[in-house]
């Protein structure tokens, strides 16, 4: 073990992976679920997912806790272990308090909708005041649309097109978008990250 570990402090990426092999390939499908010291997920939208190679490198490097692991295996030169499939950071990484505005959070806060019409394809941005209006590209003003409401409204007021948003329109906070993230989990989610994503929903009766 004390050759990996060596291994594991020295390499760095490409390197470190070519340190294992596993038979049959397809390692890609293992990816391990990253929580945080206080057993929270650093993110649920995207899900915070290292590959397998990450995973084993940090539990080597004593940055993480493997708490639950798959049946596969992989082997270096002197051991063999199983794949982590949730580790747990040693050290508490604090959520940023403010959150950037992006093309993907402004997305995220409205759902991923149209915030005229509820439609969840083709989204874009419109301008709730239009900019030729005096319109500022903020928080405050700026909703995700379809390429429909957006073609229609154009550099007209809500009135004049007779829209109404769904919500107001504010800045979200971190913890706001982190819930939202909730409801867009990703296609596979494999049986050991179950209790960690879900912990604090209320239980069906």
């Amino acid at each position: 073990m004390s050759a990996l570990l060596q291994a594991a402090s020295t390499a760095t990426g490409p390197d470190f992976r070519a340190e294992f092999s596993r038979d049959p390939a397809g390692l890609k499908h293992f990816p391990a679920l990253v929580l945080n010291a206080d057993y929270r997920p650093l993110s649920y939208y995207p899900l915070s997912l290292w590959p397998w190679q990450d995973a084993v490198k940090a539990a080597f490097l004593d940055r993480v806790t493997i708490v639950s692991e798959y049946e596969e295996v992989v082997r270096s030169p002197s051991t063999t272990i199983r794949i982590p499939s949730v580790v747990v950071l040693k050290d508490y990484v604090a959520p940023q308090r403010r959150v950037a505005f992006t093309r993907f959070n402004l997305f995220l806060r409205d759902e991923f909708a149209c915030q005229y019409c509820g439609s969840k394809g083709d989204l874009t941005f419109d301008h709730v005041v239009p900019r030729a209006r005096g319109g500022i590209t903020s928080w405050e003003n700026v909703v995700a649309a379809c390429g429909r409401c957006n073609l229609r409204k154009g550099s007209k007021s809500l009135k004049q097109v007779g829209f109404h948003l769904r919500k107001p329109p504010r800045r979200p906070e971190a913890g706001q978008l982190m819930n939202l993230g909730r409801k867009f989990p990703p296609n596979h989610l494999h049986a050991s990250w179950m209790d960690y994503l879900y912990w604090d929903a209320e239980l069906e009766a």
